[in-house]
């Protein structure tokens, strides 16, 4: 295919090629890949500024993604990619391929800063979702960090920056320019931009931003970072969010109250902290969908409602693929139990033919987790309009990479998102928190202490 580059994808090009380290912050949809490859092969074979460029992906990109935009684009078939995925030893024999790019799934980066140590041989990489890095204390984070000096050219690329707050931004702009901008340390970061907040002893597990810190945060990188909104470019299809309100029968509707009453009663006189939040919602959710795993790890059932809606959603589709994500593993288990035809994406080439495969309408039902699709997978290509979300979750940035899928560059059919929402349940309370764009963790905590209170006032 030929390409037609877009404004901004040549705004984006350029701006890698003019600046040793840079943040792509583009929406889903920009196109990030293929201006980050267009610049990668002028790098290579015009101007010779690389010479050995690793990609740093999650693994289903890895797998998919560079390789299949190298071969799409008439401009990049000539770039050779090698895969350094799989055992140890097909890994070493992947690095010692003649290759261009060499892309690696980013759980194996320790692995490969081991291997290397002092004699890392790339002066370009591109950590595609540079948000994932955004734990200063993770293996991955201090592994790359050990290595950045030697790093010529660092491109990171995510639609999501700080997914969970400013707090986020400190260790992806470390790996960027090594703390010139954002401080050397986390430590002089929160010090410059944070207050303390709640406290536990001495610990303090939640920072508030000082006055204007996300003016001056956003100033102080944005020599580095190009950001772009998908809303100011593209024009997209429709996209449709629909709430479909699932009433539990009375018998299951008695059975989901008395079960949130007896997990929440312990907790009354108690301060829930965000560990516990997290579990409590979790068994929530879990049973506003209809199952919940009991202390034997077995299955506990407690309605079909969202099944049956499901099953009317699908007929409705008039034989239309259908995408569905799901949370939980039972979730899975009794919808494939309902629709033998659902497929999930499996590993490795696998998964490749899964993608090719949904995208010439051959997959009827895709059934996808939130944290394994929510990145980089091109889906958009099937005939595809109904996406379901049949568990509800509380992170926004996976909402909005998993619906991005589907609605994204590329599309040109009207996209319905419909959400099935048990009522009287948490999912309520999640969906609400997502339409207002609400911090996971603390529409979270608040959500689970107000059903605290109901039980306590019942």
């Amino acid at each position: 295919m030929r390409y037609k580059a877009h404004q901004y994808q040549d705004y984006a090009t350029e701006r890698i090629l003019d600046t040793p380290y840079i943040a792509l912050l583009l929406e889903m949809g920009l196109g990030k890949t293929v201006s980050t490859l267009t610049a990668i092969d002028l790098l290579l074979n015009e101007y010779f500024e690389a010479g050995r460029v690793l990609v740093i992906a999650p693994l289903r990109v890895a797998e998919d993604t560079w390789a299949r935009e190298v071969e799409k684009w008439d401009h990049l078939k000539h770039l050779r990619i090698s895969k350094v995925l799989g055992s140890a030893a097909v890994r070493r024999k992947a690095l010692k391929a003649d290759a261009d790019l060499y892309v690696i799934n980013r759980e194996n980066v320790e692995w490969l800063v081991s291997e290397y140590g002092t004699k890392w041989p790339f002066d370009t990489v591109v950590i595609d979702e540079l948000s994932s890095f955004k734990n200063h204390q993770s293996k991955r984070f201090r592994a790359l960090r050990r290595i950045r000096p030697m790093v010529k050219r660092l491109i990171g690329l995510t639609g999501t920056p700080a997914p969970n707050g400013l707090m986020d931004l400190w260790a992806p702009v470390y790996l960027l320019d090594q703390g010139d901008r954002l401080g050397k340390t986390v430590t002089s970061f929160r010090d410059r931009y944070f207050v303390p907040g709640e406290r536990d002893g001495h610990v303090v597990y939640k920072w508030h931003e000082k006055k204007e810190a996300q003016e001056r945060i956003y100033e102080a990188i944005s020599d580095i970072a190009v950001s772009m909104k998908a809303e100011d470019w593209l024009e997209l299809p429709e996209r449709i969010d629909r709430i479909v309100d699932i009433r539990l029968s009375p018998k299951a509707q008695e059975l989901y109250e008395k079960l949130e009453e007896d997990l929440l009663i312990p907790f009354r006189d108690a301060d829930v902290v965000a560990s516990t939040a997290a579990v409590l919602s979790n068994k929530l959710l879990q049973m506003a969908s209809g199952a919940v795993y009991d202390e034997d790890k077995g299955v506990k059932l407690i309605h079909d409602a969202k099944l049956d809606a499901l099953e009317d959603i699908i007929e409705a589709a008039n034989g239309k693929p259908v995408m569905v994500f799901y949370n939980f593993k039972h979730s899975l288990a009794r919808i494939q139990q309902r629709f033998p035809q659902g497929r999930i994406l499996r590993k490795g080439k696998d998964g490749t033919e899964d993608i090719r495969a949904w995208n010439n309408d051959e997959i009827p039902l895709l059934l996808l987790h939130p944290k394994s699709a929510g990145h980089g997978l091109n889906l958009q290509d099937s005939s595809c309009q109904t996406v379901v979300w049949f568990d509800q979750i509380w992170s926004l940035e996976e909402d909005q990479q998993a619906n991005a899928r589907v609605h994204r560059q590329g599309q040109t059919r009207r996209i319905v998102v419909m959400r099935l929402v048990a009522a009287g349940t948490i999912d309520e309370d999640a969906v609400a928190a997502l339409e207002r764009k609400a911090s996971g963790q603390d529409a979270l905590m608040d959500a689970v202490k107000a059903r605290i209170e109901r039980v306590k006032g019942s």
